[in-house]
């Protein structure tokens, strides 16, 4: 794991209901960042909804400013048929731009990471864009191994 101290005044904590807006807000940026449409209407409730349930569907983890959000990282678990095993899948880590750098991401990495140890998860998974080299190194710095793979979509009516 990534080594490095966090930025001072910057903490991260588990996503909050209070937090609905911001989130949405960094979840439009991180799509704009890699080139992908993002709606925000209804997020806000869908997103409520899942990771406040009486049993979760998403762990979600903020990097908090001095009450100004500057990064989120989610995370489900998932099952593997071949590892026989549930795994932690990290759908999403975001750092904005002017917090990359000082340690935000491996403090939301390190949030993830923990989650998945109190699931009973040996390995957590995740892909970012062919073109992200930035978050390439970084997650190689941290430890991780890279696999190829291809991602497919099937809308289903």
């Amino acid at each position: 794991m990534i080594e490095r101290p966090l930025r001072e005044g910057v903490a991260v904590r588990p996503v909050r209901p209070d937090d609905m807006a911001a989130l949405v807000a960094m979840c439009d940026e991180h799509a704009r960042h890699e080139g992908t449409p993002y709606r925000r209407a209804g997020k806000a409730r869908a997103l409520s909804k899942a990771l406040f349930a009486a049993t979760p569907r998403v762990h979600g983890w903020v990097a908090d400013a001095a009450g100004e959000l500057v990064g989120y990282a989610t995370a489900a678990p998932e099952f593997s048929t071949w590892q026989g095993g549930e795994f932690l899948h990290m759908d999403c880590l975001f750092v904005r731009e002017g917090w990359r750098g000082h340690g935000t991401g491996a403090a939301l990495l390190q949030a993830v990471g923990d989650c998945a140890r109190r699931c009973g998860c040996a390995q957590i998974q995740w892909q970012t864009p062919a073109w992200n080299e930035d978050a390439a190194r970084f997650y190689r710095r941290a430890g991780a191994v890279e696999k190829p793979r291809r991602r497919f979509f099937l809308p289903v009516a």
